[in-house]
């Protein structure tokens, strides 16, 4: 098991996205923690590890860590050693992004409880020369100072995603309009403009999960375009959700009651789309049992 244990050590500038890195890391199936002390960091390894199959640790650590600067590389360099593949990102941005930052968070800089008599740039000055040995000794390093939120969650994404990252699942949700909308959703389609089954006495009673009810709803013209609208909308954007990082895309899509024609539809999309998706697609229908 050892060969398959991988760790990431997240460290740099303050306010240059450590924890945004983590929160992606957390989404591609790293178990993180974050100030964690140097001295830690192996039994961290050693406790995650147990049980998992391919255990991925994500570890954040600061300026804050008091034995931090001499030996966060040593503590990597024993895992290497083990046969964990470790690697250690220093994310960086430039001073005037930094103090652009705090100002937007208003929150303080960690140096500042050491130093309360220092402004902003000072504790910037500081911190970078602490961590100039650090930053030489980075597997990567990232200067995040002309990346988005977006941008940057992409960027990572790419980098330690891999063959053992969680896919994308991309969720197919039905409801019914009467019972309100889902919060939840990415993407939402009406399908109210549909012929209704609810009106066919020998109907009513099924579901879209029944053949008769998918084969009125699908056969007539309208279905057909609709079903058909929806897979050349989707298809080409589910890979792109994926690389942005997305961990679960929910599509909605509801008719009155949310027991036929949405349920119908989203049946045979789910099929459409399981083929080429980048993750599994799932189908769940909330309002199936509630009546037309």
């Amino acid at each position: 098991m050892s060969e398959e244990r991988s760790i990431v050590v997240v460290t740099g500038m303050s306010g240059a996205g450590r924890s945004t890195a983590l929160h992606v890391l957390e989404d591609l199936g790293y178990d993180c923690i974050d100030n964690l002390p140097p001295p830690l960091v192996a039994e961290a390894v050693k406790l995650c590890s147990e049980g998992a199959q391919q255990p991925r640790i994500g570890i954040g650590m600061d300026v804050r860590a008091r034995l931090f600067l001499d030996s966060v590389d040593d503590e990597v360099d024993k895992l290497r050693a083990q046969g964990v593949r470790a690697q250690l990102v220093f994310l960086d941005a430039a001073d005037s992004v930094i103090v652009r930052r705090y100002s937007e968070s208003r929150r303080p800089h960690p140096l500042s409880v050491e130093h309360p008599e220092e402004d902003l740039p000072t504790l910037i000055a500081r911190e970078r020369e602490r961590l100039l040995e650090l930053r030489a000794k980075a597997d990567r390093v990232v200067d995040t100072s002309k990346l988005n939120a977006h941008e940057f969650k992409r960027h990572l994404v790419e980098l330690f995603a891999g063959d053992g990252a969680p896919k994308m699942t991309t969720r197919i949700l039905t409801f019914g309009f009467k019972h309100g909308p889902p919060a939840e959703a990415d993407l939402m389609f009406d399908v109210r403009h549909l012929p209704n089954p609810h009106f066919v006495r020998d109907l009513k009673p099924l579901s879209g999960k029944d053949i008769a009810v998918s084969k009125y709803v699908l056969d007539r013209p309208e279905g057909h375009a609709m079903l058909e609208a929806l897979v050349t909308f989707l298809a080409p954007l589910l890979p792109q959700y994926a690389r942005e990082g997305k961990v679960v895309l929910t599509i909605a899509i509801g008719c009155t009651g949310g027991r036929h024609r949405s349920v119908a539809i989203a049946e045979a999309l789910s099929r459409k789309l399981a083929d080429n998706a980048p993750g599994p697609v799932t189908v769940s229908h909330r309002d199936i049992d509630r009546g037309g």
